[in-house]
């Protein structure tokens, strides 16, 4: 089918496991963006962390757990298992939030941080490989978009309920207060819950078309050379990329209050939500690196304008712009992750990607939080958007070739589906 063509038939055709992996989501960025975007506040207005602090947990948790991400992809090809890894995932990073209640030091919050990315190093690589097998190469970007877009749709509901609590407990506060962080703790539970009961009984596993000659080797051996190339170029756009808790911190030191915080990542994940579907149709039609270049181009400029920002609507107003980034990226990537490699070494191929940026998060987080403590709030944003722009020209140059379009390997011969 041509992409035109898989472009027309709309949001109707896409396979029934992509609308239970983006339920899924939904339901788990419900309970996660409750605590995600506070956290770093939590630590610094409650526990009295730093910076450092701050970009050591960011970082740490997610890096140690990356290596789950290499080894559950590279299980999924090996066992043909998508679906029963991904409720694993699931499972252990809901029971890892009640722990939070317990939390009286930072390192309490890096431990539940650390198994909470554990769950999702085993369910990220598995669950992009269910929703790439489940849907046919010309409509994947839409796939991926959709998803993302329901993932973020469910970021918006969790900010929602997390301004609610705030505006009921402490309407006029600057700074979070242990009581309401912990109210949204015990609220996060339920979501979380429902969300690993949807996965579990609504999806269905996939089938490889073809099964391997030999067992899938671990890693990146057997990947083809387009898609280290492209995996490179992420890296030096990841060591750049720094936790977002770095744009949560610089907006309440540009006088944002609580309020204008939670309420600035309602209008991000809003139009983090609008730009995600659509962008990733429109990959379908003129190639996922014009859309992924574009996007780091608006990172770089959003980055510029974080370094200089000067009052509080100032971040909230490139906050709002930094949705169109994640819009214009996160789905698209992961789509042209899957036009690069064959279809049974999806999930190591996701495993290795979705791995290497979670290892340069400890490097890039703990770069901007050295960056500003020694040298004040803009130099980790001159610096992030100085890694964008070094990216976006390498993936300009160095990914130039004839497999932009939307079919990978071993997929040209039979049209795509699988």
């Amino acid at each position: 089918m041509h992409t035109e063509q898989a472009a027309r038939r709309g949001l109707r055709a896409l396979p029934r496991n992509v609308w239970v992996v983006t339920i899924t989501s939904f339901l788990t960025d419900v309970s996660s963006e409750m605590l995600t975007t506070l956290r770093p506040l939590f630590l610094s207005n409650v526990l009295g962390a730093g910076t450092e602090i701050v970009g050591l947990v960011e970082g740490v948790a997610e890096t140690t757990a990356s290596v789950l991400k290499v080894l559950s992809g590279w299980l999924s090809d090996r066992f043909g298992t998508r679906k029963w890894l991904a409720v694993l995932g699931y499972a252990i990073s809901t029971a890892s939030k009640p722990f939070l209640l317990l939390a009286t030091s930072w390192v309490w919050v890096l431990g539940v941080s650390f198994g909470d990315r554990v769950g999702k190093g085993i369910r990220t690589a598995p669950r992009d490989a269910l929703v790439a097998d489940s849907t046919p190469a010309a409509e994947r970007g839409l796939a991926f978009g959709v998803h993302r877009a329901g993932d973020t749709a469910g970021a918006v509901v969790g900010l929602l309920v997390a301004l609610t609590v705030i505006w009921l407990t402490e309407p006029t506060a600057h700074k979070l207060s242990r009581q309401a962080f912990l109210t949204l703790v015990l609220l996060s539970v339920l979501p979380a819950v429902l969300a690993v009961v949807c996965l579990a009984v609504g999806a269905k596993e996939t089938k490889l078309t073809a099964k391997p000659r030999e067992l899938p080797r671990l890693g990146l051996r057997g990947l083809d050379r387009r898609f280290r190339g492209f995996l490179l170029i992420v890296l030096v756009f990841a060591l750049g990329n720094s936790s977002d808790a770095f744009l949560v911190l610089r907006a309440q030191s540009s006088g944002l209050s609580l309020l204008g915080v939670v309420g600035m990542m309602v209008c991000f994940n809003v139009v983090y939500t609008c730009v995600s579907g659509p962008a990733g149709a429109l990959s379908d039609l003129v190639g996922r690196r014009r859309l992924i270049v574009g996007g780091w181009v608006v990172y770089a400029l959003i980055y510029l304008g974080f370094a200089r920002v000067s009052a509080g609507w100032h971040a909230w107003g490139l906050m709002t712009l930094y949705g169109i980034y994640y819009g214009m990226t996160e789905g698209v990537a992961k789509a042209y992750v899957a036009d690069l490699v064959p279809p049974d070494r999806r999930g190591a191929a996701y495993g290795v990607f979705n791995a290497a940026i979670g290892l340069a998060a400890l490097p890039a987080s703990l770069i901007a939080g050295a960056l500003w403590a020694q040298f004040g709030p803009a130099a980790p944003f001159y610096f992030g958007a100085a890694m964008a722009v070094l990216a976006s020209g390498l993936l300009v140059t160095v990914m130039r070739g004839p497999s932009e379009g939307t079919l990978g390997p071993r997929e040209k011969s039979n049209g795509g589906n699988e």
